[in-house]
């Protein structure tokens, strides 16, 4: 790999150097000299390396700064771990003997190449302890509560390493768990044991304007959404946010990154479009590329280092085309259509960035126009050999390759909370690891026990010993825990797991990144409309006197796997925010019901307000986990929509017959056509909102600019509120302030649509799920069509 190539250049000064010997140090070197902050290759200025402790309160470890571009080690002060010595030209410096045989192994040695030492290692371990490593942990929320019993097990007794932190970025508590368990592992190394650290891995964590550990705060620095980063059609902004981003979750003892997702964002419905590049290939590619450069290299080198995560692009070979816009994470969705004949272009969205460290594999059936699957297998891509050949075999890919979550899992396996084994759902457990890691796959999602794969190991054995397969289960094995530990080694995890809690504040949220962050939200929102002027240069203090009206709206949630359907309720714009930049902010009265609910909203007296302003987000048709479009209880299958009002699928373009759907056991095929039935929107509210605030002006009898503030995880049909908006501002997971920045012309707009907005439903139910950029635009009264790269600033539409 290209990387670990340069990774082993950053060090060729002293590997090149004449050894005089490796020897055990029987106490620390310099210990009396102060020591730099850690990091690798921060270096003493020259003699030998130098070592001190540090506590987190929970945990106390020991930091090696190694002379010159040696990287600086750390290790627990209670473990098993010594230092071995070696005389470079003259100056001393340490590695880690991890295994207590007083030697310097080819895996223990930093100046070799990554994939050298992790081929080393692996070729040492055997198929349960590789196992182990090939488990990617469920979610871990809380790590407030420490290292509890549970992780302990799945550590001690499974062999797992690969950790999913899904909890937020506060460094008060993620550090001290983080330490605490990367000295339990350090215990756990035996002589027939060896030693293997904790990757901790992650969703994308960054967005402003979200939800979830995604939440605003203070904690880490906030940018767009990958939407929103392609909004800004700068790449340079993608480049510094993976430089800064990584760096961030280093702080946070995060190795590998879930991301980015780079589905092409070729059907509109799609619930996940907010999280890709948008619709269009050479931008995803050249994005895609950015982010993964940004977070694999260190210091905005490309070079692996104490800033570097391993990047994991997702979700191959695109999960964007589902029939209607369903998700694959449920049944309703776990079908992908083709009826444009498109596969290779979402495939070639990924082969950009194949120097990521890891692909991740998408969940959905791919079927073409006929509903017939495109590689002869009617099953999840990872069961799908066609579809795996193309990235392992085609494109001679040899990172990690990784399922998604619950990829394993049967709906219908006892104890199974959810399953998308999509089409290998009657296979025994252990049967589909083995059909998994026949398709080239290296790691299972959420799965904490090994249990079921090294059932499976057997089976390959068994395979093997009958000459149905070329290789044994040890020597099949033995590849995955390979191409496993290079994404330990190549961010340096077996020099350094450990963190130091005061670099960890310092690095977090830092003036810089937090600058950074906001100047690309400012970049990325776009403006569509801007009817005289609404939206003209100004200064903050030009709004400090005025009044502004923001309405309130509610959702109403959508029941899912993980319980009912969530009711919220609140301003449309963070008032808080509002009150930063106006002198008076207004907004609705409401009655509520028994059960807190409102029942009513009155607008107030907009006799001496002087701009509305109302929030809109995306119509919400669900979440990843609502099984969007089918209703279970009725087995009624219904659209999804980019309007608010209730949609009814009857026009001429809706598919009376769909193209996907299960085959049953008479031989027939489920028909999963919508048409005919209406959509169920929960913020529906939003656009009552908007007509309040507009009755609310007109009553006023005063001529009061309405800016509509849309906050898009999807296109949107803007015919509801377009007409009635003097001016329209877009983000795209962005900051209320960004937003408002814009909307009161204190930044000139610069962002464009990375996807249309269609003219109306009609279009959207005619484009093809796999093809990018054929719906109508919506066009305004001006004549502007809000296609792909559409955008306004003050003087008009921004040249592309």
């Amino acid at each position: 790999m290209q990387r670990s190539a340069t990774r082993f250049l950053a060090f060729t000064g002293i590997a090149a150097m004449a050894l005089t010997g490796c020897t055990a140090a029987s106490a620390p070197q310099g210990s009396q000299s102060p020591a730099p902050a850690t990091g690798s290759g921060s270096g003493t200025a020259s003699g030998s390396y130098t070592e001190r402790e540090v506590t987190d309160g929970t945990t106390t470890f020991k930091v090696v700064d190694n002379p010159g571009d040696g990287p600086d080690l750390s290790y627990s002060a209670d473990g098993g771990v010594t230092l071995l010595e070696e005389e470079i030209d003259g100056e001393t410096y340490a590695f880690k003997d991890m295994n207590g045989n007083g030697e310097l192994d080819t895996w223990e040695d930093w100046r070799l190449d990554a994939s050298e030492r992790a081929a080393d290692l692996a070729g040492q371990m055997t198929v349960e302890q590789i196992a182990g490593l090939m488990l990617f942990s469920s979610h871990e929320r809380t790590p407030a509560d420490g290292l509890t019993d549970a992780q302990k097990t799945y550590l001690s007794e499974s062999g797992l390493r690969n950790v999913l932190n899904a909890a937020g970025s506060d460094a008060a508590v993620t550090v001290p768990w983080v330490n605490e368990m990367q000295a339990y592992v350090e215990t756990l190394a035996t002589a027939e044991t060896p030693y293997v650290p904790v990757n901790f891995s992650s969703d994308p964590r960054s967005t402003a304007g979200s939800g979830g550990y995604n939440a605003e705060g203070a904690d880490i620095s906030r940018w767009p959404s990958s939407l929103g980063l392609a909004a800004t059609f700068d790449a340079e902004h993608t480049k510094n946010f993976g430089e800064m981003a990584s760096a961030e979750y280093r702080a946070l003892g995060i190795t590998t990154a879930l991301s980015p997702q780079i589905d092409l964002a070729t059907e509109p419905r799609w619930l996940r479009v907010g999280g890709t590049f948008g619709e269009d290939v050479a931008q995803n590619t050249e994005l895609a590329a950015a982010y993964v450069d940004g977070f694999q290299g260190t210091g905005g080198e490309d070079v692996w280092g104490s800033e570097s995560v391993n990047a994991m692009i997702k979700h191959w070979a695109g999960d964007g085309p589902g029939e209607g816009g369903r998700e694959g994470h449920t049944d309703a969705g776990k079908y992908g259509v083709y009826p444009g004949g498109n596969f290779d272009e979402h495939a070639d969205g990924f082969l950009g960035s194949l120097d990521s460290a890891a692909v991740m594999t998408a969940y959905s059936i791919a079927l073409d126009a006929n509903g017939e699957p495109l590689f002869g297998e009617r099953v999840g891509t990872a069961y799908d050999n066609g579809r795996m050949s193309v990235l392992r075999e085609d494109n001679a890919y040899e990172g990690v390759v990784v399922t998604d979550w619950g990829v394993m899992s049967g709906s219908k396996d006892e104890g199974a909370f959810f399953g998308m084994a999509w089409g290998a759902e009657e296979l025994a457990p252990a049967e589909r690891y083995l059909e998994v890691l026949g398709t080239g796959h290296d790691m299972f999602g959420g799965v904490n026990d090994a249990t079921f794969l090294l059932e499976a190991a057997e089976l390959w054995q068994q395979k093997f010993e009958a000459g149905e397969l070329e290789v044994d289960a040890e020597t099949r094995f033995q590849e995955s825990g390979a191409r496993i530990l290079t994404m330990l080694f190549n961010p340096g995890l077996y020099e350094s797991a450990f963190l130091d809690p005061e670099q960890s504040a310092e690095i977090l949220a830092s003036e810089d990144k937090v600058e950074a962050g906001y100047a690309a939200q400012l970049d990325s929102v776009v403006m569509v409309k801007n009817d005289g002027d609404t939206i003209a240069a100004a200064e903050a203090a030009d709004w400090k006197d005025k009044t502004v009206y923001i309405p309130r709206s509610f959702s109403n949630g959508f029941a899912s796997a993980f319980g009912p359907g969530e009711y919220t309720e609140g301003p449309s714009i963070d008032l808080e925010v509002a009150e930063q930049y106006f002198g008076t902010v207004i907004t609705d009265e409401a009655v509520t019901d028994s059960e807190d609910k409102v029942t009513s909203y009155t607008a107030p007296d907009l006799t001496d307000v002087d701009l509305v302003l109302v929030g809109m987000d995306s119509p919400d048709n669900g979440g990843n986990f609502s099984n969007i479009g089918h209703d279970l209880e009725t087995d009624e299958w219904y659209p999804l929509s980019l309007q608010y009002r209730p949609y009814t699928a009857d026009g001429e373009n809706v598919r009376k017959t769909s193209i996907s759907g299960d085959l049953l056991e008479d031989g027939t095929k489920q028909n999963r056509s919508y048409y005919g039935n209406t959509s169920r929107i929960a913020n529906e509210a939003d656009l009552d909102a908007f007509e309040r605030a507009v009755a609310a002006v007109e009553a006023s009898g005063k001529d009061i600019p309405v800016v509509t503030v849309l906050k898009a995880i999807n296109p949107v049909v803007p015919t509801e509120f377009e007409a009635d908006s003097d001016a329209i501002v877009v983000g795209f997971g962005t900051s209320d302030q960004a937003l408002l920045e814009v909307a009161l012309g204190l930044y000139e707009p610069k962002g464009r649509l990375p996807i249309q907005f269609p003219a109306d439903m009609d279009t959207v139910e005619k484009q093809l799920e796999d093809v990018a950029k054929d719906m109508t635009p919506y066009t305004d009264a001006n004549g502007n069509a809000y296609d792909y790269g559409f955008g306004l600033n003050y003087s008009g539409p921004i040249a592309g």
